[in-house]
């Protein structure tokens, strides 16, 4: 039996606002004019949607949200720009996600399934994988990449246009200042490697085999005898068989000349010690 639509009496949902069956909206909620709500959703109670903005299919948002807001950022002239969250998320008590810029991409994107606990915020012309799991107070600055089944710890930092990988995992209150590679541990301030999130590799379902030509690949890539450019042509010919290895090269060299978190100078060559094979 399909639930039925609801909004409560005392929310405002603006003119022109479309919203889809068995969304549930609790009280004191604000809905625009310009803003799209997908079926199933649920705004709990205090929440506020502003903007273009859309929220797809079966994701929660709890009180005190605020999604759509315009983006903080001077260059941004007020021009239509939006935010696309995707389905299934869970958007927790005073959670930030902003419009994006109409002097950049001027879109801020959420994937599926996310996991936003309190007072986690995304910055605008973000874009933000499927799977994310953002702990309390974890903060995006603009501009900032994240891929998929990323983990980022509470009260952790990444500055603006920062790029975080597939699978990475970045401890808690840590500063983020560099692109983290694909599958790695990135922790403090500044963030350095710590290795591989074995664990998430793990969970994932990944091979020992294909995790052991990952290690392998990690010590190649930041062995301190070699430059990291040189380090990654022998990397390109010694896993060119290996799609793993090989997301952590393209990473590396799709974007020019960036700014990377390379494993720390006290910890020898950085490498994990969570997996006990």
């Amino acid at each position: 039996m399909k639930i039925k639509t609801s909004i409560h009496a005392s929310s405002i949902v603006e003119e022109g606002a479309k919203i889809g069956q068995g969304v549930r909206i609790g009280p004191f909620c604000h809905v625009g004019a310009d803003v799209v709500i997908g079926d199933d959703v649920e705004l709990v109670s205090h929440v506020s949607v502003m903007g273009a903005t859309s929220i797809g299919a079966s994701t929660k948002v709890y009180p005190m949200a605020t999604l759509g807001a315009p983006p903080q950022n001077t260059k941004h002239k007020g021009g239509r720009t939006t935010l696309v969250i995707g389905r299934n998320c869970t958007i927790r008590e005073g959670v930030t996600m902003h419009l994006g810029t109409d002097s950049s991409r001027g879109e801020t994107t959420v994937g599926d399934n996310g996991n936003f606990l309190a007072y986690a915020h995304i910055a605008h012309d973000c874009v933000v994988g499927n799977n994310a799991t953002f702990a309390n107070g974890a903060t995006l600055g603009g501009h900032c990449e994240v891929g998929n089944n990323v983990y980022i710890g509470g009260l952790t930092a990444v500055h603006q246009f920062v790029r975080i990988g597939d699978n990475a995992f970045l401890g808690g209150c840590s500063a983020i200042v560099g692109d983290v590679i694909p599958f790695a541990i990135a922790v403090g301030n500044r963030a350095s490697l710590r290795g591989l999130n074995i664990i998430g590799l793990k969970r994932s379902g990944l091979p020992r085999s294909e995790i052991l030509v990952l290690r392998k690949a990690y010590r190649m890539i930041f062995d301190r005898s070699r430059t990291v450019g040189e380090n990654i042509e022998f990397a390109k010919a010694e896993f060119a068989s290996s799609p793993t290895a090989m997301k952590i090269i393209d990473f590396i060299t799709s974007r020019g000349k960036r700014h990377y978190a390379v494993p720390s100078l006290k910890g020898g060559d950085g490498d994990d010690v969570d997996d006990e094979d």
